[in-house]
């Protein structure tokens, strides 16, 4: 496959993310918009050149003009448009988190392995230039074993409303719209450790803050300030098998700063990758501080978004094996799981080994 041709289901701020990283890779082809709002699809496909516009996402999907199909759409309908996009022979590029629930995310896996294309999970903080490099010098044995990662990404008022507020889409709050993506680094970087127990906690006494002025956030054009039956903030304390431990917090709303650190802490060196790369271990009985010389140490969000689309594009061209396939949201729909029901029950939850052969039998 020389060019790989783009149909794009829903039409929101995501999609512009993913149609303008598609727009800069010459191997591209944006052929469908696909929308409920066939108003707003349109827009989208003459900003980006597409020549089709759909309001059904299983028309574009089977339609043999498009090889790839990025999914763009509200958080429930994920595992419905995925799952009919892999079987008709497409492969996907599915926005975090994968799913709202763990059925979804195993009937997802089942739906990659027995159909031919392949799932890639928007991940994009994998893929600035701060968790790359830090990724390999983890991989190097630089930092030994991991035994702790720390994690917050806080923020004051940053319920975006709409959809992301109302529980039944999104499946939760701040924990499965921002946490998935640190939650997601800790696997990444720990090459996905089993879990072997999970400890947390939700707090709902603030809402969604649309009291607040003169302060700049994302809002969803269907904000209603009414309307919010999410967590204003989570945490938890992830155990795994190997004796490390994820330490975990994510707010839309608490009266403080908004805050975003994730550290990870090693036998032989520690690394705080967000604000900012920087390394920390010993020579000659001597702690030393490094910083990587790269052109940016914390995530960028288009670098993020352009080599996510341009490793999806070379997967799909034959290039490369899968990067974030179906199993790891499954991971990780097993922990968002564990520690809403912790929550919910006030008690640890463990969870039985991941078995993929388990699962696909």
């Amino acid at each position: 496959m020389s060019t790989v041709r783009v149909g794009v289901v829903g039409a929101g701020t995501i999609a512009g993310f993913h149609l303008a990283a598609y727009s800069k890779n010459p191997d591209v082809t944006i052929v469908a918009m696909c929308d409920t709002n066939t108003e707003r699809a349109s827009e989208r496909a003459r900003e980006f050149g597409a020549t089709a516009v759909f309001s059904d996402y299983r028309e574009m999907v089977a339609s043999p003009d498009i090889d790839v199909v990025s999914v763009c759409t509200p958080n429930d309908t994920h595992a419905d448009v995925a799952i009919a996009a892999l079987e008709a022979g497409k492969s996907v590029l599915i926005e975090k988190p994968m799913t709202v629930s763990v059925a979804q995310a195993e009937a997802i896996v089942r739906a990659e392995a027995a159909n031919p294309g392949f799932v890639q999970i928007g991940y994009v903080r994998r893929f600035s230039s701060n968790a790359v490099t830090l990724k390999t010098f983890i991989d190097a044995g630089d930092l030994g074993p991991i035994y702790y990662t720390k994690a917050t990404f806080l923020r004051q008022a940053g319920n975006p409303g709409g959809w992301f507020s109302d529980r039944s889409i999104a499946g939760g709050g701040p924990l499965i719209d921002l946490g998935v993506h640190f939650i997601d680094m800790c696997l990444f970087l720990m090459d996905f450790p089993e879990v072997q127990s999970v400890s947390g906690y939700t707090f709902a006494g603030l809402g969604n803050r649309g009291n607040i002025r003169g302060l700049t956030r994302y809002m969803t054009a269907d904000y209603d300030i009414a309307q919010n039956s999410v967590e204003d903030l989570a945490g938890a304390l992830v155990r795994f098998t190997s004796g490390a431990v994820l330490l975990i917090d994510t707010s839309y709303s608490m009266h403080g700063r908004d805050t975003q650190f994730f550290e990870i802490y090693g036998e032989k060196g520690g690394a705080t990758l967000e604000p900012a790369l920087h390394i920390t271990t010993e020579l000659h009985d001597t702690i030393v501080e490094l910083t990587p010389t790269i052109d940016s140490l914390s995530f960028d969000v288009d670098e993020g978004f352009q080599k996510e689309i341009d490793t999806f594009v070379r997967t799909a061209q034959g290039a490369g094996v899968p990067v974030a396939p179906a199993m790891h949201g499954l991971h990780m729909a097993r922990i968002l799981a564990a520690i809403y029901e912790s929550a919910t029950l006030g008690t640890e939850i463990r969870l039985e080994p991941l078995s993929s052969a388990t699962l696909l039998n």
